[in-house]
C-alpha cells in the first residue's frame, strides 16, 4: 500500500473534492487524481465515488483506516528510534456535541499538556459518530451505539440523562389542563440527523405537526429554547442554572437515559492509550453509572432528579 496515494484518498474523503484535497496536500488536482487512479489500479477496486461531494467506497474506507493506523504507529516508532518529529502527531476523534458541551472538557485540559499529540475533533450526533470511525476519518469515537467495529475495542462510559425543557411562556401557551400539547408545541433539533425529539414523541404515540427548527450548536439550542423558539431534550447538567432561575422549565417528569461508548483502534499506541484513560476518567467523574442486568439489558444507576418549578 502506497501511503502517499492513500493520503490523497483520505484528503478527498475529508474535504469532499479533488480540488480541496489538492490544496490541503499542496499538490495539483491532477496529481491527486493520478494517485487515486494508481491506487485503484493496484487494488483492482474503485476507492472513491466521484460526485459532489466525493465519498469513499467501502474499499476506500478500509484503505484509509489502515493507513491512519500506519501513520500513528510511524509516530510511535520514530520516538523509540529517537527521531525528532517536525510536528505533534494528530489524533482525530469523533465526539457528540452534548458530550463536548458537558463532561468532555477535562479531556481537553489534559490533552493541552501533551507536547507530542494534537487532538482534532470531529463533531457528529452520538448516533452517527461510529460512521466516521468505520470510514477511517477518526481513530476513536464517542457513540451511543454498542455495535462492534472491526479492529476496535469498546468501553461502556456511562449515560447522559436528558430532560425535555422549554421557555415557561411557551410551555404555558401550549398546555391545556396541565397537559402539554406535544403535537403542536414547536420543536428544536441539532441537525437533520437528530431524531431524539422525534423518538421521544414516538414513544408516547405522538408526532409533531410542525417541522423542527435546526440549530447546529449545543449552546445555541439552549439559547433558542430560552428565547422560546421551541422545546428540546438536553442533558440535565447543562441547564441547571436555567432551570433554577426559571428561564427554562421541565415539560415532564420523565427523563431519557442514553448510554455512551468509547470505540478506539486496538493499535499498540501509547498516545491512544493515554487518550482512552483520560476519556474513561472524565466519564467516570461525570456520567451516570451503567451496568448490565441478568437479562443483558443495560441498567442506569438511579440518582435523584434535580427538581425545578414547572412554571406552567
Amino acid at each position: 500500500m502506497n501511503l502517499e496515494q492513500v493520503r490523497a484518498l483520505a484528503a478527498i474523503g475529508e474535504t469532499g473534492s479533488f480540488e480541496l484535497a489538492a490544496r490541503r496536500l499542496h499538490l495539483t488536482p491532477s496529481a491527486v487524481s493520478q494517485r487515486v487512479k494508481a491506487l485503484e489500479t493496484s487494488t483492482g477496486q474503485v476507492v472513491v465515488r466521484r460526485g459532489s461531494p466525493c465519498t469513499l467506497t467501502e474499499a476506500g474506507a478500509v484503505l484509509v483506516r489502515f493507513a491512519r493506523q500506519v501513520e500513528l504507529l510511524e509516530a510511535e516508532s520514530q520516538e523509540l528510534l529517537g527521531v525528532t518529529r517536525a510536528a505533534p502527531a494528530e489524533i482525530p476523534v469523533a465526539v457528540n456535541a452534548d458530550s463536548l458541551d458537558t463532561w468532555f472538557a477535562p479531556v481537553l485540559r489534559e490533552a493541552s499538556g501533551w507536547a507530542d499529540t494534537r487532538l482534532s475533533l470531529v463533531i457528529r450526533d452520538e448516533d452517527h459518530t461510529l460512521d466516521v470511525l468505520r470510514h477511517g476519518e477518526v481513530v476513536a469515537a464517542i457513540t451511543s451505539s454498542a455495535d462492534a467495529v472491526p479492529g476496535c475495542r469498546q468501553v461502556l462510559l456511562g449515560a447522559i440523562r436528558y430532560v425535555a425543557v422549554a421557555n415557561p411562556g411557551l410551555a404555558r401557551r401550549f398546555s391545556r389542563g396541565g397537559e402539554v400539547d406535544w403535537e403542536n408545541l414547536p420543536v428544536l433539533r441539532y441537525d437533520s440527523r437528530d431524531d431524539l425529539q422525534e423518538s421521544y414523541l414516538a414513544a408516547r404515540g405522538l408526532s409533531s405537526t410542525l417541522p423542527p427548527s435546526t440549530v447546529p450548536s449545543a449552546s445555541g439550542l439552549r439559547s433558542a429554547a430560552v428565547a422560546g423558539l421551541g422545546w428540546i431534550l438536553v442533558p440535565e447538567v447543562s441547564v441547571t442554572a436555567e432551570l433554577a432561575d426559571g428561564r427554562l422549565v421541565c415539560l415532564s417528569d420523565e427523563t431519557v437515559e442514553i448510554p455512551l461508548y468509547w470505540h478506539a483502534w486496538k493499535a499498540p499506541s501509547h498516545r491512544l492509550a493515554r487518550l482512552t484513560d483520560a476519556v474513561v476518567a472524565a466519564a467516570a467523574a461525570a456520567l451516570r453509572p451503567v451496568h448490565a442486568g441478568r437479562d443483558g439489558a443495560l441498567r442506569v444507576a438511579t440518582r435523584p432528579l434535580a427538581r425545578s418549578p414547572r412554571g406552567m
